[in-house]
């Protein structure tokens, strides 16, 4: 099983380090730079000649944006990002990046810091409210230009945190905007192009609540009952610092994470590694987030106990599911019901990431390698590779609680607002979204990110429900990724359903049957995981805002490198 599940990496690797060694030969007798591996934005640097698919706007820092007198915020917080120490091993503090924040008009429990934690603030709203945020780059690299997406919130476009209003250091980008978006577990994070991936790694991620009415007359689990719990894989070197893409491994271990996307080898929770969730004895809400650069999970409970999943992206489900595991890539979120009720005071549990495979280590089938590249793998050293298993965090029993056993979960909860495929102006020809990977460019629909551009095709209208079509396509011709690699996809701006998962390679389905029954599917979502060959529709309703919004791989690597669209409603 280990052999067959880091094919993959070392597949690319042996044919990355093939690349590199030839164009190193080139290199002595001629100029020609490196094609592909296009960021598509000069201010932050690009390793080599951009992709003839894409001819990227060069992203200016944004001036920033001043609060407007004539808006007058139920809540107004300043928020920073800034840097710090944390102590997260043993001996000398980390350096991070986060977010720091404070309530300058409303109640104070709106915001929560967690404590000696890369991660957070916690966010606090309610649906209906008019929420001023006061954001400031007090980042200390001075190119470290940053904006802010509010994940999952249906905003308008210069409220969202597109690339292009990304501020400098020591500017002040005021959002001010209604909570329009159902009770649900959301999260803001950076979102400058060619810098998200470091700046999340780096620690900048934070977790935004929302609640409603309908939401609160349920009685759900709330308070200290009412866990948020954020998923992250990083590196630290001996230094006790955070090692990101490959640091000390060289440039071929640099840009083969890039390449990849990066997997740390440590696990944390909320900002913590070995992290412990004490426990009373009774009914939990446990708010999950991957906020993993590219790590995909397949969580579970280490004794067996089936999940119970109330939510997802958008909010609670019409009813609980039941899972033996739920599948989450990047982006994606699931509320949990945990009922410790029937544990002992001192028992412990885990909870897990089991064994999978196909989200990227999918070796050519004998049916398809005359056609493939033909390149072979061979060995090397990972310490923690996609899908193997390995524990994420202990949940430990630590006291009993007089209201052991008195919970009973509601039978329904609020109904999910569901669109109708019928209502769709394009039903019978949904518009499609075709993934690959061409001289070592991810792309969409044979481009890649542009900038400020939205293509013809990605022209939708106000008003209007569609029905989008992607497709994670082979490349087997290439000399990277002939099979396809999983990519979690993000559209900025909706909250829509999935409706249709198809593979179109049935040599896949083995590596696919590891997964696909944990996928969420069933409320609302923002972001999903597209496995290799799969054909997966959304439908979707463009409302209330005209503009430009972003679609992309929430694969944070992946997404630097280009694999990001906009579209436009018009």
């Amino acid at each position: 099983m280990k052999n067959k599940l880091i094919t993959r990496r070392r597949l690319l690797r042996t044919s990355f380090s093939g690349s590199l060694l030839f164009l190193a030969g080139c290199a002595k007798s001629a100029t020609t730079t490196m094609p592909g591996m296009n960021h598509g934005n000069m201010n932050h640097g690009n390793m080599g000649q951009r992709s003839s698919a894409a001819t990227p706007m060069a992203m200016t820092a944004h001036p920033g944006r001043a609060l407007n007198p004539a808006f007058t915020p139920d809540v107004d917080i300043a928020l920073s990002a800034i840097q710090t120490d944390i102590v997260l091993l043993p001996g000398k503090a980390t350096q991070v990046w986060k977010y720091d924040g404070q309530v300058i008009k409303g109640e104070a429990s709106i915001i929560t810091q967690l404590p000696n934690s890369s991660i957070g603030p916690i966010i606090r709203l309610k649906k209906g409210q008019k929420v001023r945020v006061r954001f400031t780059n007090k980042l200390p690299d001075k190119n470290a230009h940053s904006v802010v997406h509010w994940h999952g919130l249906h905003l308008p476009e210069d409220m969202d945190g597109h690339p292009r209003i990304a501020i400098a250091p020591d500017s002040t980008y005021t959002y001010e905007f209604e909570v329009k978006d159902r009770a649900g577990t959301y999260w803001f994070h950076p979102h400058p192009h060619g810098e998200t991936a470091r700046q999340v790694f780096r620690g900048l991620a934070g977790l935004l609540i929302v609640s409603d009415a309908e939401e609160q007359a349920l009685g759900l689990p709330s308070g200290e009952f009412d866990v948020p719990l954020v998923i992250q894989d990083r590196t630290f070197n001996a230094d006790n610092q955070l090692q990101y893409l490959g640091t000390g491994a060289g440039m071929m271990g640099s840009m083969m994470a890039q390449m990849m996307g990066f997997l740390g080898d440590k696990i944390l929770v909320n900002g913590r590694i070995n992290a412990e969730l004490a426990v009373a004895t009774r009914a939990y809400r446990l708010r999950l987030l991957n906020g993993s650069n590219s790590r995909i999970y397949k969580l579970a409970w280490s004794d067996g106990t089936p999940l119970i999943v109330i939510g997802t992206d958008g909010g609670l489900l019409d009813k609980a599911a039941q899972r033996n595991y739920v599948t989450l890539s990047p982006g994606e979120r699931v509320e949990l019901f945990a009922d410790f009720s029937k544990r002992n005071v001192g028992d412990s549990l885990k909870l897990v990431s089991m064994v999978f495979e196909g989200a990227e280590n999918v070796p050519v089938p004998a049916a398809y390698q005359s056609q493939s590249s033909g390149m072979m793998p061979m060995a090397m050293n990972e310490a923690l590779p996609m899908g193997h298993a390995f524990d994420v965090m202990t949940v430990k029993v630590a006291r009993d609680d007089a209201q052991r056993g008195s919970y009973t979960l509601p039978s329904a909860f609020s109904p999910v607002p569901r669109l109708k495929i019928g209502d769709a102006i394009n039903a019978a020809r949904p518009r499609t979204f075709e993934i690959d990977h061409v001289m070592m460019n991810w792309r969409i629909n044979g481009k890649q990110w542009e900038g400020d551009i939205a293509a013809p095709e990605e022209q939708v209208k106000l008003n209007t429900t569609e029905v989008w079509e992607f497709v994670n396509k082979l490349n087997l011709k290439e000399m990277m990724d002939p099979m396809g690699m999983a990519h979690p996809i993000h559209i900025h701006g909706v909250q829509f359903q999935v409706i249709e998962r198809k593979l179109a390679v049935p040599e896949l389905q083995s590596g696919y049957d590891t997964v696909r029954a944990g996928f969420m599917d069933e409320g609302l979502k923002d972001t999903f995981l597209l496995m290799p060959s799969e054909r997966v529709k959304v439908l979707l309703h463009f409302s209330d805002f005209t503009g430009k919004f972003v679609y992309h791989c929430h694969n944070l690597e992946h997404e630097d490198q280009g694999l990001m669209r906009n579209y436009q409603v018009q």
